[in-house]
């Protein structure tokens, strides 16, 4: 028997031999080759045994043995982590799973998710050189079954199948006959949760500076001692605002393009492109005065060569009578398009410019025309049309109104043709307002800030009538709807920053671009479980086939 001199010489030893591999060595590509191999060193007798819960050893070699023969082993060179837990864990022989548990970075999980690679604009090459960068070893890993048919999913989709398979106000909603391609019950990645309708913040905002500067500068509102240091502050606030939402959807544009293009298939989601462009154009027009004397027109181009380019596109489809004619994707929002026109013939008057804002102005009038009737007449055709009421309508009341201050920027003065369109923009407006009740139980979202504007607009529209016919009638309609609109934009910064910071659910899964090119084959089965509303008619049809047979 050794004597205790010698076990604890031969303990120090061991110690100092685990000690000296946990500095030296890199570790193996995988750590349980360590726990194997230091049950070899402990037990050299034991070879060939069943140690593991009665299942052989494979035949390995030492680590002493590797370090002398370098050419038979080869590991991947990784570093040790700042914590023991591996080696700790391979001493005592404990399970490593756990430890590899706890360093899993969800975040690198979500890229690695190959749920997503359809809608990417590398298809997962980005992570792969990031990889080889770091000098990390890439293996691909299978895609998920769910992925067996995406190439087919991700083409351009008709319109029917928007139609077919969403459901709601804003075509958001998923059906509960349909299937997404993208997993409900997990959280999708931000870039591809953000959608085009944010810009509506933008078209709220920057429209709050407008309104401020007219009340600012308008004899009419001068009683109010309104002073422009407001005018200034919401500008920069705006153009921060503009900023920070384009730069973040111009990130989606790189990484998620197709999403992006599965937006601009969208019905409704296609108008909200004008937002960006639209939003700008308000940026220029709040400009404090001081700055705003020293404008190029250069400005008013850039601008309105990709409304100019959205429009030729849009409309084109509208006139053609294919699958998006007018009277098949007909809605509100379509008010967004048309509204572009007026104030940028708005803008390039107040510039100086003459025959581009008639142009414009032409172009949108003979649309708006088309448009208010397809809407007003509710077509067989026009499926798009929701049946209930919602803030969306409040669009009508922004081609009249804007309309109303083009052409008298245009004219010089408010003369007949404004107050028509004025007229027709304030009864529009009065006939909405009335009817509360019908804007109630809608789920807040942000397309709701596009909705800002119109009443924004028609308190510009207001005031700018009441500098040619001033009266007590005309200054308080231009205070109340003034106020109306503040309020109504203060309500809703409140709701989308409590929805952002509180709730955390300001950018849900955006299903609408996750939605597949067939129906789905288990759309009876899933209508009966979520008792939806045509559950009744497939509960009907199944009991006379039950009869039947």
């Amino acid at each position: 028997m050794a004597s205790k001199s010698e076990i604890d010489a031969s303990q120090s030893f061991n110690d100092s031999h685990w000690q000296m591999y946990s500095v030296s060595i890199s570790m193996p590509s995988s750590p349980s080759r360590i726990h194997l191999e230091s049950s070899k060193r402990e037990h050299p007798k034991q070879e060939g045994r069943n140690v593991n819960n009665g299942i052989p050893n494979p035949p390995t070699t030492s680590i002493a043995a590797s370090s002398e023969h370098p050419k038979h082993a080869r590991f991947y060179c990784q570093p040790i982590p700042a914590s023991t837990s591996y080696v700790g864990a391979a001493i005592s022989g404990e399970s490593l799973n756990l430890v590899e548990n706890e360093q899993k970075n969800p975040r690198i999980d979500r890229l690695k998710d190959r749920h997503y690679d359809s809608f990417k604009t590398f298809s997962g090459k980005l992570e792969k050189k990031l990889s080889r960068l770091h000098g990390k070893h890439w293996e691909p890993e299978p895609e998920p079954e769910v992925n067996f048919s995406q190439n087919a999913e991700i083409q351009a989709l008709p319109v029917d199948r928007y139609f077919a398979a969403l459901e709601g106000p804003e075509l958001d909603t998923l059906r509960a006959s349909e299937e997404s391609v993208l997993p409900e019950d997990k959280k999708w990645p931000f870039l591809l949760r953000y959608p085009i309708s944010s810009f509506g913040i933008c078209l709220g905002v920057s429209s709050q500076a407008i309104l401020w500067k007219t009340l600012a500068t308008s004899k009419s509102m001068s009683f109010l001692h309104i002073s422009l240091t407001v005018n200034l502050v919401l500008w920069c606030i705006s153009a921060a605002l503009m900023v920070t939402v384009f730069f973040i959807y111009s990130l989606k544009v790189i990484f998620y393009f197709e999403a992006v293009r599965r937006e601009y298939y969208h019905p409704i989601r296609v108008n909200f492109f004008f937002a960006p462009w639209i939003a700008s154009l308000f940026l220029v027009l709040g400009v404090p005065p001081l700055v705003a004397k020293s404008l190029h027109a250069v400005f008013w181009y850039i601008l309105m060569t990709p409304i100019i380019c959205l429009e030729l596109k849009i409309y084109g489809q509208w006139m053609s009578g294919g699958q998006r004619r007018l009277s098949k994707v007909a809605n509100p929002s379509n008010h967004l398009s048309i509204a572009g026109n007026f104030v940028g013939a708005l803008l390039g008057a107040s510039m100086g410019l003459k025959e581009g804002p008639i142009f414009f102005f032409a172009v949108g009038l003979a649309h708006y025309m088309v448009l208010f009737v397809t809407l007003y007449q509710r077509l067989p055709t026009n499926e798009t049309l929701p049946k209930e009421l919602h803030p969306m309508f409040f669009l009508f009341v922004a081609g009249p109104n804007v309309a109303s201050m083009a052409w008298t920027q245009i004219q010089g003065e408010f003369d007949y043709g404004s107050r028509i369109a004025y007229f027709i923009g304030l009864f529009l407006y009065f006939s909405l307002v009335v009817r509360i009740n019908f804007f109630r139980g809608f789920r807040f979202s942000l397309a709701w800030w596009a909705y800002t504007f119109p009443m924004t607009g028609a308190s510009i529209a207001t005031i700018r009538y009441s500098n040619e016919v001033t009266n007590i009638v005309t200054q308080i309609l231009s205070v109340v709807l003034s106020g109306i609109s503040i309020i109504t934009a203060i309500a809703l910064l409140i709701v989308t920053i409590l929805h952002a910071f509180v709730l955390r659910d300001l950018f849900p899964n955006d299903i609408a671009i996750a939605i597949s090119d067939k129906r789905s084959k288990t759309g009876k089965k899933r209508s009966l479980r979520s008792g939806s509303s045509d559950t009744k008619d497939i509960e009907a049809s199944l009991k006379q086939e039950t009869s039947a047979g």
